[in-house]
């Protein structure tokens, strides 16, 4: 009798593997060479997209607040 693998669940797979899914699903080849490091890839991606969230506001801004005592219109122009 041939023994069947449980697939991984959303809650207990790893995220190189739900990505490898989402390939599949797409309908590429997750072996292939251009597609081998794409789920580590889109890891690392996603996880400096998302530091912000874990990164204090506050400290971030503290010095990049000036006091200014003029009253002047700033334009800018040609960005």
């Amino acid at each position: 009798m041939k023994q069947i693998t449980e697939p991984a669940t959303v809650t207990s797979a790893t995220f190189e593997e739900l990505v490898r899914e989402m390939l599949v699903r797409l309908g590429e080849d997750p072996e292939r060479e251009g597609l081998l490091r794409t789920p580590a890839r889109v890891n690392k991606a996603l996880e400096f997209l998302t530091r912000g969230y874990n990164e204090d506001p506050e400290a971030l801004l503290k010095n990049a607040l000036f006091t200014v005592t003029y009253d002047e219109m700033v334009i800018v122009k040609d960005v």
